[in-house]
Parts: C-alpha cells; sequence; structure tokens
C-alpha cells in the first residue's frame, strides 16, 4: 500500500531558482507602488488633481490591455505588474497631457514593451520607458510643452509674463542661461521640487525616500542606483572641473531631471536588470555615463530614459560574461 502511494505521487518540475519564502511577484509590486507614494502624493500637491487623473488613465489603460492580451491567449492576469507600469508611465510624462496620449502610451508599453516578448519575465526592456520613448519620438512637441505647477513661484513668474509654458532646469540649462548657483536655489528648486519638469520627477526629496524604502526592503539591488549616481557624479564632475563656465557641477546632474526616478526606479527593474553583482555595477556605470555624454553634448537636454534603454539591451550580454562558476566548472 506505501508502495502504491509513492508512486502515485506528483512532483512539481520548475525552473530554477527554488525559493520557499513569502516573496512573490504581487507582494514586490505592491511595495514598490507603495515607495512611489510620496512622489505621487507630491505631484498631486504640485500639479493639482490633473496629475492624479493623468495616472489613473495610465494605469487604467495598461491593466486593460493586459487583460485584453491575456483574454485572447486564454491567460490570466496574476500580477500587478501592468497597475506599476501605469503609474510609472505617468510619473515620467508632462502635467497637462492629454488622456488620449497617456492612453496610446500606455497601450503601446504594454503591447510593444511586454506581452509581445511573452508577458512579465521575458521583456528586454522596461515597458515603461518603452512607452514614454513611443510618445518622445511621436509627439516631441506634447512632450517637452511644461505647464507651470500649481504652487510654485514658477506659476506667478509665467502668469507676470503672459506665459503658458516654460523650460525645466535641464533645459534652461542646455539651451538658455539657467544654471543653478545658489545654495537656496538649489533647495527650492531641485531637491523640494519647486521646479518644472515631468509629473514624478521634480522633487528629488521625495524620491530619495521611496528609493531607501525600496533599499531596505531589499526590493532593488543598491549597486545600481549607486554606481548610477556615483558615476554621474564623477564623469560631471570632471568636465565641470575642466570648464566650469561651460558645464554644470555634479550636484547639478544628481538632483535635476529624472535621475532619481530613472535610478530607483526603473534601473532597478528585476526582469530588464543583471542577477550578477559585479553585472549590477557595469550596468549602472554604464547607464551615468551615457547619462552625462546626452546631456552634455546631446541634442537633447535629458538622457535618464535612453540611457536605460540602451543598457537593457546589454544586460543579457552582461549576464553571461558576468555569471560566477559553475559548481565544478573549471575555465
Amino acid at each position: 500500500m506505501t508502495e502504491n502511494n509513492q508512486e502515485n505521487k506528483k512532483f512539481t518540475v520548475s525552473s530554477s531558482p527554488h525559493l520557499n519564502n513569502e516573496e512573490n511577484v504581487n507582494k514586490i509590486m505592491l511595495h514598490v507602488i507603495l515607495a512611489l507614494v510620496p512622489a505621487i502624493g507630491f505631484s498631486i500637491y504640485y500639479f493639482g488633481w490633473d496629475s492624479l487623473f493623468t495616472i489613473l488613465v495610465a494605469a487604467g489603460s495598461c491593466i486593460a490591455t493586459e487583460f485584453l492580451v491575456k483574454k485572447i491567449r486564454n491567460q490570466k492576469v496574476t500580477d500587478n505588474s501592468s497597475l506599476l507600469t501605469g503609474i510609472l508611465l505617468a510619473m515620467t510624462l508632462p502635467p497637462g497631457l492629454e488622456p488620449g496620449f497617456v492612453a496610446l502610451g500606455s497601450v503601446f508599453a504594454i503591447l510593444v514593451g511586454k506581452e509581445v516578448f511573452g508577458g512579465l519575465g521575458n521583456n528586454i526592456f522596461n515597458p515603461a520607458l518603452i512607452g514614454r520613448a513611443f510618445l518622445q519620438a511621436s509627439f516631441p512637441v506634447k512632450m517637452t510643452t511644461w505647464e507651470p505647477t500649481k504652487h510654485s513661484f514658477i506659476k506667478a513668474a509665467a502668469e507676470a509674463s503672459d506665459a503658458v509654458t516654460f523650460a525645466t532646469p535641464l533645459g534652461a540649462e542646455k539651451f538658455g542661461n539657467g544654471v543653478i548657483h545658489g545654495f537656496s536655489e538649489y533647495l527650492n528648486g531641485l531637491i523640494l521640487g519647486n521646479t518644472g519638469g515631468c509629473i514624478g520627477e521634480t522633487s528629488a526629496l521625495v524620491l530619495l525616500i521611496g528609493g531607501v524604502y525600496l533599499l531596505i526592503k531589499k526590493y532593488a539591488d543598491w549597486r545600481i542606483p549607486v554606481s548610477i549616481f556615483s558615476t554621474v557624479f564623477l564623469v560631471g564632475g570632471l568636465f565641470w572641473l575642466i570648464a566650469p563656465s561651460a558645464y554644470p557641477n555634479p550636484i547639478f546632474h544628481l538632483f535635476s531631471g529624472g535621475l532619481m526616478i530613472g535610478g530607483f526606479f526603473m534601473a532597478t527593474d528585476l526582469v530588464t536588470s543583471p542577477v550578477t553583482k559585479l553585472g549590477s555595477w557595469i550596468f549602472g556605470a554604464g547607464i551615468g555615463l551615457v547619462v552625462v555624454l546626452i546631456r552634455l553634448f546631446g541634442g537633447l537636454p535629458e538622457g535618464v530614459m535612453y540611457s536605460i534603454l540602451f543598457m537593457n539591451a546589454f544586460v543579457p550580454l552582461i549576464n553571461r560574461y558576468t555569471r560566477p562558476n559553475y559548481f565544478g566548472e573549471v575555465k
């Protein structure tokens, strides 16, 4: 009887790693969303309720698109990855972008950024950034039109001059004479977020809070943001030392644009980042280098999105050539 029971036992065969703990995809996604709550709240305060509406449209469009794709494939939606994709995409969009463009970018993010590769775990590039890149390439004017914030001094200045748009700090530095020099300007403009930019990138402080939370909970590899920020600081600082009147100082690079949200929330994506320790250092350093090169010598004021997507393409090679030796392997 015992032998028959043993013969009838079924074993589940799955790919490695075979880990038995409480972590799962849903839990990780929810913690990343929780880490974004300070930035979401800040965006609503500074940009108004339109910011929340943009987030809801992006999240809803991503969820609906994935649901329809899974329905066609006779599969079920089993995780919150599409919700996170929608939130991250919305955080990289300018305030005031029309809902139709938001929905279009969200659909593209899920279809082309994730599902065309077979779904979560198979995608090569970060889906949210794929959606952002599509909108940037298709509607460059819409994606570079910045409205005054709801509560900032910039709104008062814009109204006084009958202006309806204004430049971001990177745009002002790139195309005009807008380099920030004083400490108070850094504190108000870049660190606290009293400046122009995308919905979720203006305040370095709230993004830093969320990023540190992810690192403490170990849902993000600390090597990636550390290598990104270190490389940006060192390379940007090198150019600044060579020609301080021509290039911004490295602190400006660290706290401006989408570096904080990209370094903590985009580059650390578990699917599209390296799995080895050395690979994480290489990956982050590559992102930081490309960011500085685009900002200083490219035709665009910002380069975080393109640098992450560029390095995403090298992740399979990085994983291959930085993997540890197999047990018993002799090179």
